[in-house]
């Protein structure tokens, strides 16, 4: 078995030949051209042989879908054989383009934090295919350009503006299904930061679609309730320091039976994760101040999360009013003795979660204070 290669060739001005059938091909043909590629495409062998004048040696030969499938496994009709046994002999390079995903479907892509390292293989493998992308500011749009030719369609929102309502997003995820690329209907990916699901309206893009009778899927992301702790050195569980997390949403403010329930929860030796929570913090760490939730519990905002400009913010639940008013969206709150990690690095983050781990084994919830709270700062 031949070793898979991946090689990046500047195509800009260069002639491609492109084989396959054309409703498979769109895609292929979109991306080629995205990259500046000279065309020439043909649908079957019959127009290849039967076209006035084919490029002699082109830069690459691109074989797409089902015809590569034929080609590559020698089929008897395979009728493309005997072009690339030509275009072999000169020594053109040869890819296989995968066929254009299916017409008149919906991906909801999960972009995580909105690092392209952080995307999933599903979600590279269905943006390529998509023939539209509707994106919010959280995902990864800023890579969109590089990996698919799609168009691209801004859907964002900005925490209290909502340039493009949630009704109007649904509505125009059906309507490219079912009508998109010159009414035939389009593969529409709607990409969105972290996980489609997880505070996400995910699951009511899905119902429309469900509703309007187009077919969907999830390529599920991995969600920046823990992502975005792990990029600032947090680990959200951890054995003998934390037995569980539980994520909630600070769009809106909590009401005090939520602050009971939470501040619960942490003094049991829970994290607390908040999404969306920058504005109301202050009425979330006085609301778990009341329900009783002791002022030394340690509290980091980390904003930008694996982007540019990351910063981590680690004070105490008590001083977080005053010590976190600098801090921006978009930010995810952590609460919880896990928090001590923060800024210790790979080397040191093992050594201080072990110590930490035998102090509070040591020393139950409700027993004295575990450690030297951690003092205010930025990392």
């Amino acid at each position: 078995m031949q070793p898979n290669l991946s090689l990046s060739l500047s195509l800009e001005g260069l002639p491609v030949v492109v084989l396959g059938d054309a409703e498979e091909s769109r895609q292929a043909l979109a991306r080629y051209r995205r990259a500046g590629a000279r065309i020439a495409f043909y649908d079957s062998p019959e127009a290849y042989l039967g076209a006035v004048a084919v490029p002699s040696r082109p830069a690459l030969v691109a074989v797409v879908g089902s015809a590569a499938q034929r080609s590559a496994a020698g089929a008897p009709d395979a009728g493309w054989a005997p072009v690339l046994a030509h275009y072999r002999t000169l020594g053109v390079p040869q890819v296989q383009e995968p066929a254009a995903g299916p017409r008149g479907h919906v991906t909801l892509v999960g972009g995580g934090p909105g690092s392209r390292g952080l995307l999933t293989s599903d979600a590279l493998e269905a943006l390529r295919d998509a023939d539209v992308v509707l994106y919010d500011r959280l995902a990864p749009w800023q890579e969109l350009a590089g990996l698919t030719a799609a168009q691209l369609i801004d859907v964002g929102k900005l925490p209290g503006h909502h340039k493009v309502p949630q009704e109007e997003i649904n509505r125009l995820i059906v309507e490219h299904a079912q009508h998109g690329c010159g009414g035939r209907g389009a593969n529409v990916v709607r990409l969105k930061g972290g996980d489609p699901f997880v505070f996400g309206r995910g699951g009511e893009e899905a119902a429309a679609c469900a509703a309007a009778g187009v077919p969907v899927r999830v390529v599920s992301g991995i969600s920046s309730a823990v992502a975005v702790p792990a990029a600032a050195g947090i680990p959200v569980t951890h054995r003998g320091v934390s037995h569980s997390f539980t994520v909630v949403s600070g769009h809106a403010p909590l009401t005090s039976t939520e602050h009971e329930s939470l501040a619960g929860l942490a003094a049991e030796g829970g994290t607390v994760v908040v999404l969306m929570g920058i504005a109301t913090l202050p009425h979330l760490a006085a609301g778990l101040r009341r329900a009783g939730l002791d002022s030394g519990t340690p509290l980091a905002v980390v904003e930008r999360g694996h982007l540019a400009g990351q910063r981590t913010t680690v004070t105490e639940l008590g001083r977080a009013e005053a010590e976190t008013g600098g801090c921006a969206n978009p930010a995810v709150i952590v609460i919880g003795e896990v928090v001590r990690l923060a800024g210790f690095g790979a080397a040191g983050a093992a050594a201080e979660l072990e110590g930490l781990a035998e102090q509070l084994l040591a020393h139950p919830a409700g027993a004295e204070p575990v450690g030297a709270a951690p003092a205010g700062g930025r990392a």
